[in-house]
């Protein structure tokens, strides 16, 4: 039963001294200079994968821990999957070694989806919009008009496929699609 510390600042300007006093207790702690807007947190990847069942991870705040709702949820629903208990130190009510501690964690929970739902609703509704107004999402087409009257113009003047491949810069495929067209 380890307790493992874990603290983040921002940027290289700011100091972790006041989280390391805070988490001086910790048998462990891993500390990084992030941001936590950035998903490659590695010290954070390495605090969660040192912990082991029966070990509580220990932060100063929560959102040192979590880019948002839904990812501090994510992160703590792995933690409990794994027997690991969750701590604030300036926020006793989120603790998941107590019940009260466990309803903040499933209040979150409920934001934390309702977030998701609200921001996958955004995403579909500005998707469509944007289809509406004729902008076309993917890969551009190879194979625009220009394209394939150039193909059909260099095999009428006696060029092979590998030469026309050569020249445009088309797979094997698009070359006879092209000359199909």
């Amino acid at each position: 039963m380890t307790t493992v510390g874990y603290a983040r600042v921002s940027s290289t300007g700011q100091n972790l001294g006041v989280q390391l006093e805070k988490l001086k207790g910790c048998d462990k702690v891993f500390k990084e200079k992030r941001s936590g807007v950035d998903a490659g947190r590695p010290e954070l990847k390495r605090c969660l994968e040192y912990l082991r069942e029966g070990d509580t991870l220990l932060v100063t705040k929560i959102d040192r821990l979590a880019r948002s709702t839904s990812d501090l949820y994510r992160i703590v629903s792995t933690l409990a999957d794994n027997g690991v208990a969750f701590k604030v130190v300036d926020d006793p009510t989120i603790d998941t070694t107590s019940r009260t501690g466990k309803l903040i964690m499933g209040i979150l929970a409920l934001i934390a989806e309702f977030e998701n739902d609200i921001r996958r609703e955004r995403q579909m509704d500005g998707i469509k919009k944007a289809r509406e107004r004729g902008i076309r999402f993917g890969r551009k087409p190879l194979l625009v008009s220009e394209t394939i009257k150039k193909v059909k113009k260099l095999r009428k003047a006696g060029k092979t496929v590998p030469e026309i491949m050569r020249q445009t810069t088309l797979s094997k495929a698009s070359v006879y699609r092209a000359l199909s067209a």
